[in-house]
């Protein structure tokens, strides 16, 4: 029987060979995008996964709020915590710091090989970090390897970059800035890319050494706090020692913020935005529920144009059922005879889908980076998925043909006197509504994404990007003695305008916020940003001073300039009234000399925050070159072999202040690639299907077209009334989306602080491109239809 149906599905299949054409192509352009959907949702999703009682592990975060209102948050903590947590919690199995830092790595010369050395991000961790999370060690022990001061452990693949092969690492020595040597005990496994833990060199943390080792009221986002729970405890569990910890060390009655710690879970560091990781990669779990349900909107929509043009064929296969009925055939045999049809195509477009996966899968891994890789068939899961799939279609789209066909009447499908609705007139109609209204939804949003993209880019953010780079310098204290002869050297290259030394951007990753005093002896209710730069910061950068001056030349903080939100928040009216006020801050106290116009310190995601800027030579970290556009090229390269000659121990590294900018939204501009790009996806499908739906209603048709073109109707008036109930339908299917898009669109709107007007355009658009499409597609092949000799159409049997 099996045999049979295969025979008589294929014969089927090839005998309407048009059809199923659009029915393998829609099918497998949608289950490509579905399958692709899933290697991304995947790979997102399996981020931390790996590491055994990883739903033990908790990352302590910091937060405050304040008496205005005001929350601040943080993944640091207190460089004190950890062992203060080690001893008073006895619901912790284990307790371990990790610092992030940064630094310049140099090995020494191999034989017959030049020295290799290069700027790194570095990491001192505690042996008890190694100890809750389960890293596969080539070498070494996580219990002895950083132990001891000067000891480090590196990866594979770093091992191999300075020694050659990881097997001559262990023993030798690196070094770190050009001052201190690190002996490696220990060589671990590459970190796999689904890890928030980029840890290629890792120092004892016994090596690490701060001026606020003991200090309870500054906090780093760069020193994290990891906790693996004992067996059986809970995080409510953790309520009243915390209470009780917070009441001993950190909240003072007179601090203008009150401190709090929670307990994040590993598996919500990958997806939390509120806090990052040291990866610096997070991917919302917003934007993955958001491409799941695109996946779906493909799915359904392949599957909408299956069942639309199956409905539509079964008059045409009416006698095929009343013959195969008056045989014997029961109903549930035809069921799965028409299911087996489904199946096969079904089958073949996944076949074809995995094709144009694979082919297509690297440009997603160019998307993501280099240094991502998805893989079609490296994981069994896929395999269950492209199953799944396989089943789920061939249900979707498959079942309601089958029962309609299947629930012909003998008789009536023999004498080919079937009504007409039989096939599912009402329901193919409300499902090209349903496809369409999808359709709509879509390019409603991404015209959307496509706008806020575009005003991101194009808002100013009250500073000067252009041509302006930003060069990492050495922070020790005998390369800053070099800072002077460095600038000069740098003054007299052609194409550069100004320098200024500073410890980040006004818009940069490097944002530190403390508390301040103003004008009394008491700190204010909030905190305040605060930026590092020398005399020349406001006009390397742009800054537009609104009252006073810039601050003097000096190397210790003696003036400060604030922004304007700083004064509102202080409900200073007058930017002049600020001027000669008294500042302290870091226990360094000037006036104000100068307001400047508010800038953008974060992303356009966050509001401005209040702002001073002061001189402070011993945390400048860059320097920031202005450049002639004109003479960018040759500049560089000057700027470069300065530095080198420079500082001839230290790795130069340069990046331009609108590409760092950039990675604000890196996010949202992969999200919205997706985006446009399964849009377009769906809004194909859609179209290809209504084509073949159309070319099969003008077929069906074909003697009412003649009757009437005998009894005068022209070309033109049978192309409109074949467009006409297409395009009631479009219409209808825009007037259901537009409220779903507007929902969607708001809320992801909502999430920058600054964003663009939300107005009818997009939806206007989006209705006028749907039907113009449609317009073009039905009348194309409407056109055809109408064109047909009259008297070949009448002879039909």
């Amino acid at each position: 029987m099996f045999k049979l149906n295969l025979k008589i599905a294929l014969r089927n299949l090839w005998k309407y060979k048009g059809y199923t054409a659009i029915n393998v192509f829609g099918l497998s352009i949608g289950l490509a995008s579905c399958i692709l959907i899933f290697i991304f949702v995947r790979y997102q999703l399996s981020f931390d996964k790996d590491y055994v009682n990883g739903d033990r592990i908790y990352r302590v975060v910091t937060s405050w709020k304040y008496t205005d209102g005001n929350e601040f948050s943080s993944s640091g903590t207190p460089l004190p915590l950890p062992a203060v947590f080690r001893n008073d919690f006895s619901q912790f199995e284990k307790v371990a710091a990790i610092q992030q830092s940064g630094g310049i790595i140099k090995a020494k010369a191999q034989v017959g090989k030049a020295e290799v050395k290069d700027s790194e991000s570095v990491f001192y961790a505690e042996p008890s970090f190694f100890e809750i999370f389960n890293y596969e060690w080539l070498s070494g022990n996580p219990n002895q390897s950083l132990s001891a001061p000067n000891t480090v452990v590196l990866s594979e693949k770093t091992a191999n970059k300075y020694f050659g092969d990881w097997h001559k690492a262990l023993g030798n020595s690196i070094n770190l800035d050009a001052s201190k040597d690190f002996k490696v005990t220990g060589v671990i496994k590459d970190n796999p890319q689904n890890s928030s833990f980029p840890l290629e060199i890792i120092f004892s943390y016994a090596s690490f050494n701060d001026r606020n080792m003991k200090e309870w009221g500054s906090v780093s986002s760069g020193s994290e706090c990891y906790v693996l729970l004992k067996n059986g405890v809970a995080l409510s569990d953790l309520a009243k020692p915390l209470a009780q910890h917070l009441n001993k060390y950190e909240n003072d009655k007179d601090a203008p913020g009150k401190v709090n710690h929670t307990f994040q879970p590993l598996e919500d560091i990958h997806h939390n935005e509120d806090y990052g990781n040291f990866a610096q990669k997070n991917t919302p779990y917003n934007q993955i529920i958001g491409l799941g349900i695109i996946g779906l909107f493909l799915l359904v929509t392949a599957c909408i144009n299956f069942v639309n043009l199956a409905t539509a064929q079964a008059i045409s296969r009416s006698k095929e059922v009343g013959v195969r009925k008056v045989m014997g055939s029961p109903r549930n045999q035809l069921i799965w005879q028409f299911l087996s049809e489904t199946a096969i195509i079904t089958i073949i477009a996944l076949l074809l889908a995995c094709v144009f996966a694979e082919l297509t899968l690297p440009k997603m891994e160019n998307l993501f980076g280099g240094d991502v890789s998805f893989s079609l068939f490296g994981h069994p899961i896929i395999f269950v998925f492209l199953f799944g799939l396989l089943v789920f279609v061939s249900f979707l789209a498959g079942l309601y043909p089958a029962l309609i066909m299947s629930g012909f009447s003998p008789a009536l499908a023999i004498k080919n006197k079937v009504a007409a609705n039989a096939g599912g007139v009402g329901l193919r109609k409300t499902l090209v509504v349903v496809q369409f209204a999808i359709t709509a939804i879509l390019i409603v949003s991404t015209l959307v994404v496509i706008k806020q993209m575009s005003f991101i880019r194009e808002k100013s953010l009250g500073f000067d990007t252009e041509a302006i780079t930003i060069v990492d310098l050495p922070g020790d204290s005998l390369s800053q003695l070099k800072y002077n002869s460095f600038k000069e050297k740098l003054l007299a290259v052609n194409g550069i305008k100004t320098i200024s030394f500073n410890a980040g951007a006004p818009s940069s990753g490097s944002n530190n916020e403390t508390s301040f005093t103003y004008n009394s002896s008491k700190s204010a209710d909030f905190q305040i940003s605060v930026k590092s730069g020398d005399e020349e910061y406001f006009k390397t950068f742009g800054l537009t001073i609104l009252a006073g001056k810039a601050f003097t030349k000096s190397d210790t903080t003696k003036e400060f300039v604030v922004n304007e939100t700083l004064l509102k928040k202080l409900n200073i009216m007058k930017p002049e009234d600020a001027i000669g006020k008294i500042m302290k801050i870091w226990g360094s106290s000037g006036p104000i000399v100068g307001v400047v116009k508010d800038f953008n310190n974060y992303s356009l995601h966050e509001a401005i925050a209040p702002i001073a800027i002061f001189s402070r030579k011993t945390r400048y970290s860059t320097v920031a070159i202005k450049l002639d556009t004109k003479e960018v090229a040759s500049a560089m390269k000057n700027i470069e072999s300065t530095f080198n000659s420079t500082f001839p121990d230290y790795v130069y590294e340069s990046n331009f202040l609108d590409e760092n900018l950039k990675g604000f939204y890196e996010t949202e501009q992969i999200m919205g690639t997706l985006f446009k790009v399964f849009a377009s996806v769906v809004i194909f499908i859609s179209f290809i299907g209504l084509f073949g739906l159309i070319s099969f209603v003008a077929t069906q048709r074909t003697k009412e077209i003649a009757i009437r073109k005998v009894l005068g109707a022209s070309n033109l008036e049978l192309v409109k009334m074949l467009n006409s109930s297409f395009l009631w339908m479009v219409l209808i299917a825009n007037l259901v989306a537009w409220p779903v898009a507007y929902i969607f669109v708001s809320n992801w709107l909502s999430t920058f602080q600054y964003r663009t007007e939300l107005n009818v355009w997009p939806f206007v658009i989006a209705m006028i491109a749907s039907m113009g499409i449609t317009v073009i597609t039905v009348s194309l092949r409407s056109y055809r239809a109408a064109k047909v000799n009259t008297i070949d159409a009448l002879k039909y049997e």
